[in-house]
């Protein structure tokens, strides 16, 4: 009987090719294309799993669901996905890339377009949780290619671009999911989604690539003439190595810092448009155009955390976390604590929100655990801290929901919403990340 495992195992080497400028070639060739297709990839990818955030004043206004209702069934994709970024990071580093990540993306777009059709509890509960399994292949492949295909010297700032995907893909969400959703309802959330990382998929497919040594390439440490503590551990097995990080006290408590960071981070996800909607009196396509020029700024906030700890740090990623951190809560605490703000200062915060997020983000959500880790368990280092990260995220969708839930009044029939006790929770967690993450000043990369 065929292992159906095998059809996703990376390709054994091909002999070597001999001519150096063809090597060239195909290397910028596979890198631009591989860089492309992992950031575009990652980011499409997002709109399959944050649709729920945008449907949610109009499925608890409809009926369909309570406020903790949505709360159990966004904790079902959080609790899936951190494990399942575990269990695919381990895998991606045996996997090939070109079919491992976009199989995880046509099944997300496939379980979109059944959730359009059926607003039962106990089947959204599943199926949301199964997308979150699934959406767990993205990470991890995209930083296992990216470790295949680009050196050590170069990770800050290609990560910092790939990190961009956050950015691009929720505000995909928050633009165009909410103009969707305010066209044509709340399936239409769902619909659109699922049929364009359809298409996503089979594009990825056609651009991504396995190692390069199964193209007949030579690795990218000798490419690149990039070696260091690669070289060292070249002789151990990557299982071995990947054991390893279990044992690295820096990466479980980075891991208890991009938890508290990640509840912050989907808080607003998840809630911030119904906040937006309910305490500052905007509509759908207003709260989703904020969200979405706050993630607009993440795209510049990525690429200037990898460049400024790549350069003007000889990539020390501590330093530049503490001062993004700081930026982050203060403006956090200006969202949340200056109700008579005009539209155009809320919307500014929310801009330099987005920008410091996405720099914590990079670096604690995957690239200081890339640099403590070694490049062999990068897929495997990832799926550790996103276990963390992804478990504080669902941790914070049923407090959340619950604090949320409790605190909504009626009056004279119309529904009331208190986010006083959730913003304190958002903003605690905030700065409980950046306590813990000040912890680890003295920790530098493997190399």
């Amino acid at each position: 009987m065929l292992n159906p495992l095998r059809f996703f195992a990376a390709g054994v080497d091909a002999p070597l090719i001999k001519d150096g400028g063809r090597i060239d070639t195909l290397y910028r060739r596979h890198r631009r294309n591989i860089m492309l297709g992992i950031t575009l990839g990652y980011g499409f990818m997002y709109t399959c799993r944050l649709a729920l955030s945008v449907v949610k004043k109009p499925l608890i206004d409809g009926g369909f669901f309570s406020a903790e209702d949505l709360g159990l069934i966004g904790s079902a994709f959080f609790y899936t996905y951190a494990f399942g970024r575990l269990t695919n990071g381990f895998l991606a580093d045996h996997a090939n890339i070109k079919r491992f990540f976009p199989f995880g993306i046509m099944i997300s777009a496939l379980i979109n377009l059944v959730m359009g059709g059926t607003p039962l509890l106990w089947i959204w509960v599943l199926l949301w949780g199964l997308n979150g399994w699934f959406q767990g292949f993205g990470s991890p492949a995209s930083v296992v290619s990216m470790s295949q295909w680009f050196s050590n010297r170069e990770r800050g700032r290609f990560y910092g671009i790939w990190s961009t995907a956050h950015s691009l893909g929720e505000g995909l969400t928050f633009v165009g999911t909410a103009a969707l959703v305010s066209l044509w309802g709340w399936r239409a959330g769902f619909y659109g989604p699922g049929v364009f990382c359809l298409l996503t998929a089979a594009v990825l497919y056609l651009v991504l690539q396995d190692r390069p040594r199964t193209l007949g390439l030579p690795s990218i440490q000798d490419w690149r003439n990039d070696h260091g503590a690669a070289a060292e551990n070249r002789s151990e097995s990557t299982a071995k190595i990947q054991r390893s990080i279990l044992k690295n006290p820096a990466l479980w408590i980075l891991g208890l810092a991009c938890a508290a960071m990640s509840a912050t981070r989907y808080a607003i996800n998840s809630w911030g448009i119904l906040f937006l909607q309910e305490t500052r009196g905007f509509s759908l396509l207003e709260a989703g155009g904020v969200l979405g020029l706050n993630t607009v700024a993440g795209l510049a906030g990525c690429t200037a955390y990898g460049f400024i700890s790549d350069k003007l740090f000889a990539a020390r990623r501590p330093p530049v976390t503490l001062i993004f951190g700081l930026i982050e809560v203060l403006a956090l605490a200006f969202i949340f604590f200056v109700p008579t703000a005009s539209s155009s200062l809320l919307t500014i915060a929310f801009v330099i929100y987005g920008f410091s997020l996405s720099g914590i983000l990079a670096a604690l959500g995957g690239l200081f655990a890339i640099d403590i880790a070694s490049k062999k368990a990068s897929g495997a280092a990832m799926g550790f801290i996103g276990v963390f990260s992804y478990l504080g995220a669902a941790f914070q969708e049923r407090i959340s929901g619950y604090l949320i839930g409790k605190n909504i009044h009626f009056t004279d029939g119309v529904r009331h919403y208190n986010f006083d006790e959730a913003v304190l929770f958002w903003l605690g967690t905030s700065i409980l990340s950046l306590i813990i993450a000040s912890t680890l000043w003295r920790v530098r990369a493997a190399d």
